[in-house]
């Protein structure tokens, strides 16, 4: 008996020296010294990793990933140099916003600018596709419902810059500012509807409640006089599912999620409800088996895959405006180029692998990689011809285009050809068969080359 004894502690002995190499203690707020949950960490390439949990404890790392960043939004992040530091203690930082003021009676409708920075990774058995993004990001926000416009609570892209790095199994890497597969989840995370506090803090001035799930804690609350944060628990209840209501679709698609972590900052709340006017910024961390099959398709068909995104949404400004300033903000289709990407003064530096990724994107000679791809002749005309550049020849063509002769040959010549080609087609190739309807379309494909 004494000897099970002794083998079982020293068992669990070697565990906990086992878990404790490389991990860092415990996140703490720097002045009241609780701990952090849910703060995200990053390693010396930039990769978000994990997240400290309820008891503010990190994921142990080796000592390769060093050094790593500790992130929380709503405090100033702090690099960790080495894997012997024990407790990291973050210090709160705070918003700079403007006053929301309202001029006159008529501005009923609020319009939000913000920044957001996101981190994405797709990653199946062979290749791995690493995102990082900035955004200009709007939004709508209506607070009188009897007013019939609904405006809108998810982020609206008003300019973007993306940066891809895609690796494969071997270690090798390009790189590129687009990318054919959608696989982020930044646009489904808006600004959530109010929400009233738990009873435990409405009143008092500073305190900390948590919310159970039914298996783990769902809300925890932190209230600090004016300012007030929640971190959410996605899925540990379904009652959660209230601060993230644009996801309804994908739970029906049933999605298998491994990590859904959202938390809100609000500045200058004096109510006993959170209120959209008062959030000063949000972060999330995403990790889910894919985006569903009907999104896109990434390699080979069904081949499994995991997605994952951490986002940091900076609140820039808020202000009043009309009803009908609301319709021309509604109405206005922005290019990327329209409006040039502003960085919060809250956002950390990027880290050095990022900014190395961003110089190598913006570094692409675009033209170049165009001139250097030979045409496919198959696209070009047999018909061309000889060109005569005479100013008989050009007055001539310009009366043609007048009377619309030359339209109305090139039509009639069109309609031909195509005539000509469904008789030669007719009979000699078999329909393509959708690819989403049968089960091994790689044969299909191969059968209608």
């Amino acid at each position: 008996m004494l000897r099970f004894v002794f083998f079982t502690l020293l068992t669990l002995f070697l565990v906990l020296k086992a878990e404790g190499k490389g991990r860092i203690t415990v996140v703490a707020d720097s002045t009241t010294h609780s701990c952090l949950s849910g703060a995200t960490i990053f390693d010396r390439k930039g990769n978000a990793i994990g997240v400290s949990d309820k008891r503010g404890r990190v994921p142990a790392l080796s000592a390769d990933r060093y050094p790593i960043v500790v992130r929380y939004l709503g405090f100033k992040e702090k690099s960790i140099p080495s894997i012997d530091i024990d407790t990291v203690f973050l210090q709160e930082s705070f918003a700079d916003l403007p006053e929301l003021v309202i001029e006159t009676r008529r501005h009923k409708v609020i319009h939000v600018l913000a920044y957001m920075r996101e981190y994405s990774n797709l990653t199946s058995y062979t290749d791995t596709v690493f995102l990082f993004r900035e955004k200009m990001i709007d939004y709508i926000l209506v607070p009188d419902q009897k007013i019939k416009f609904k405006g809108w609570s998810n982020p609206r892209v008003l300019s973007s810059k993306s940066y891809y790095r895609f690796t494969d199994n071997k270690g090798l890497d390009s790189v590129s500012d687009v990318s054919n597969h959608n696989f982020s989840w930044s646009d489904w995370i808006g600004i959530p509807d109010p929400i009233p506090f738990p009873k435990s803090l409405r009143k008092i001035e500073n305190g900390t409640d948590t919310l159970k799930g039914k298996y783990s804690p769902t809300e925890t609350w932190t209230k600090k006089k004016d300012r007030v944060s929640v971190d959410i628990n996605v899925l540990a209840d379904a009652a959660s599912r209230k601060w993230v209501p644009k996801f309804y679709g994908f739970y029906k698609k049933e999605i298998d999620y491994d990590k859904f972590n959202v938390r809100y900052n609000y500045d200058n709340v004096l109510t006993d409800t959170l209120s959209p006017l008062d959030i000063s910024g949000y972060s999330f961390n995403i990790e889910s088996g894919g985006r569903g099959h009907n999104m896109f398709r990434f390699n080979k068909y069904d081949e499994p895959y995991y997605v994952s995104t951490y986002a940091e949404v900076y609140i820039m400004d808020k202000e009043y405006i009309t009803l009908k300033e609301a319709k021309k903000w509604d109405n206005r289709n922005f290019k990327n180029k329209d409006i040039d990407i502003y960085e919060a003064a809250e956002a950390p530096p990027l880290q050095p692998d990022i900014r190395n990724l961003v110089a190598r994107v913006d570094g692409i000679d675009h033209e170049k990689i165009r001139l250097d791809q030979a045409p496919d002749r198959r696209l070009i005309s047999h018909n061309l011809g000889k060109q005569n550049f005479s100013l008989g020849n050009r007055v001539l063509t310009l009366i043609k285009d007048l009377t619309g002769i030359t339209l109305y040959k090139s039509r009639k010549n069109m309609k031909k050809r195509w005539s000509d080609f469904k008789k030669s087609r007719s009979g000699n190739v078999k329909p393509i068969e959708r690819l989403d309807t049968v089960k091994n379309p790689d044969k299909i494909q191969e059968k209608n080359r």
